[in-house]
Formats: structure tokens, sequence, C-alpha cells
């Protein structure tokens, strides 16, 4: 079985998707968490969860529009460390918050609209979590791609859910919120076939810059050429005035030497 090989991107990728765990474990070991430890076990996981699908949704976008494929590379990843968090997120809710109390959750989930729809984003990241895997790409086909734009769906829900826990002070959520937007325009093929053509125009730009660039170069270099030439004369009048055996001849030319000439 050969392990797999990932590029230092990819490294840091992995992780950086682990440090908000490792703080939130360390946190729990030492006795740092706020007066209220269950809300701040639930709140770091679930913002955790925030940014890491919102970068999932930000990969597609980088690869495409600027072309930076090591993009591609990290997607799967960040949305099965997304989904982790969302995992936790949810059983530190269900588990300590509510001891596992179905007719509480019930009662609650029909009562606070933030439950049910973060449950929602949740229940909609699980699948795309199972089917993430190259097995299920085959088995699913063209279907595949389909049910994971879904995915775009679950970032609007999780920012919904959001909004409406903090209540008050909405101005990160709706930042996020209007990331997820942005991302999705971005994915639109009109706003796609633009950036790329633009990205195209630079890029052929930047090509002619270094062109130019190489010609002064070569043109910098034209004098120690001319300079040379006499020596390259020199030796066609020796060629042509004796054979190989240093005798005289008349009228002996030999082609190719001068290449201007």
């Amino acid at each position: 079985m050969k392990l797999p090989r990932f590029t230092p991107f990819q490294l840091l990728v992995h992780a950086g998707s682990l440090v908000p765990l490792a703080l939130l474990v360390w946190a729990v070991a030492t006795g740092n968490l706020s007066v209220n430890p269950i809300r701040d076990l639930t709140f770091r996981t679930g913002k955790a969860a925030l940014v890491l699908l919102v970068l999932s949704l930000a990969c597609t976008p980088l690869n495409t529009l600027f072309g930076f494929r090591q993009a591609v590379k990290v997607r799967r990843a960040l949305g099965l460390y997304a989904f982790m968090y969302a995992t936790l997120h949810l059983l530190i809710f269900f588990v300590l918050d509510y001891g596992l109390n179905l007719r509480l959750i019930l009662s609650d989930t029909l009562e606070k609209r933030y439950i049910y729809v973060g449950l929602a984003a949740f229940l909609i990241l699980l699948p795309l979590a199972i089917t993430s895997t190259k097995g299920w790409q085959r088995r699913l086909g063209k279907t595949w791609k389909k049910v994971h734009k879904f995915v775009y769906a679950a970032g609007i829900l999780v920012v919904i859910h959001y909004t409406w826990v903090v209540k008050s002070d909405v101005r990160q959520p709706l930042l996020w919120g209007a990331l997820v937007v942005l991302l999705l325009v971005a994915r639109l093929p009109i706003v796609r076939r633009k950036v790329t053509l633009l990205r195209g125009r630079w890029q052929v730009a930047s090509g002619r810059s270094q062109v130019a660039g190489g010609r002064s170069q070569v043109a910098g270099g034209k004098p120690q050429v001319a300079g040379g030439k006499p020596q390259v004369a020199g030796g066609r009048s020796q060629v042509e005035t004796t054979d190989d055996r240093g005798q005289p001849t008349a009228g002996l030319k030999v082609e190719g030497w001068g290449g201007d000439s």
C-alpha cells in the first residue's frame, strides 16, 4: 500500500485545519474556557466548520479564475475537515447541552429556527462527505457534480444559522454571507469567461514584455558578434588561398562561414 504524497501546501492546509481542534483540546485540558464552557465549545466548533467550508468553496474559483491549481488538491480535505467540525458542533449541542433528551430537542427544534436550519445544513453535508471518495465519484458519474453543487446551499444555510444564533451583532455573519454570495457569482459562466479572458490577456502582455527584454539583451550582445567578424573573415581568406596541404589554390570557396554574408 502506497502512502499518499503531500505537497508542502497540502501539509500546511492539513496542519492549519487541525489547529482549532488542538486549541480546543488545550483549552479543555487547562480549564481556559469561558464561564459557559458548553456554549464556548459549540461556538468554536461551529466557527471552525464555517471557515473551512467557505475555504473549500473558494478552491474552484481560485483555480478557474486565477490558475491556482494547488487549491483543487485541498478542496476535498477542507470539506471533510469542515464536516468533522460540524459533527463535533452537533454532538456538543445534542449530547452535552441537551443530554440526548429527544423530547426537549424536538420541542426546541420547532421553536428555535436556527436549530433546524443548522440541522438542514448538516444533513446536506453528510451525503457530500460520504460521496467525496473517488469510488463514489466513479459510481455516480455525471450525477456526482450535480450532487456536490448542494455544498453552496449548505454554505448559505450555515450563514443563516450563524446569523440567527448571534441575533444582535450580525456584522460577522453578513460578511461571511457576502463572501459565499461572491463565490457563487464567481461560478457564473459569464463571470468565469470574462475573468479568464482578462487573465489570458495579462499573460500575453507579460509574455511580450519578457520577449522584449530578451531582445534587448540579444541586441546588447551584437557588438561582440560584430567585433568577431574580422577574425572569421581572416580565417576565410586563409582557407580560400590554401588547400589542405597548405599549397596555394585557385579560387577555392568554402560556404557556411558567415551567416549574414
